[in-house]
């Protein structure tokens, strides 16, 4: 299929597009990727910014400055997430866990589990 290039990522991904033709009665414009190798292509490589671009949630393809700018801004958070984490007594490289969680809440109400069965409430 033929497009247009319309930009490259920092990787050396190549973005593409067919535009709009509401008179042939497609209404949004066609985009798609060809990875830099296609053998070593994952979908965590392309950057946020271009992934809107590709699922039409902006109209214009990101620029650098504006991936680099966001990439400095993500790396500010980071940063700073580690020193507050320091600075609570957490070790700011240690993973998360969540082991109270359940696939549903469950709640202290004395309902029967079984309609009918006063004996096997809930406890």
């Amino acid at each position: 299929m033929e497009g247009v290039l319309v930009g490259n990522d920092q990787i050396g991904n190549k973005f593409y597009e067919v535009p709009a033709d509401p008179s042939r009665g497609k209404r949004l414009p066609k985009r798609w990727i060809v990875p830099a190798s296609e053998h070593s292509y994952s979908q965590a490589d392309i950057t946020a910014e271009w992934d809107a671009w590709l699922r039409n949630r902006r109209s214009v393809p990101p620029t650098e400055s504006e991936i680099m700018d966001n990439l400095a801004i993500a790396k500010m958070k980071k940063i700073n997430a580690d020193k507050a984490a320091e600075k609570d007594g957490r070790n700011p490289n240690a993973s998360i866990r969540h082991t109270d969680m359940s696939s549903f809440p469950v709640y202290d109400d004395e309902y029967e589990l079984t309609p009918g069965d006063e004996d096997k409430k809930r406890d």
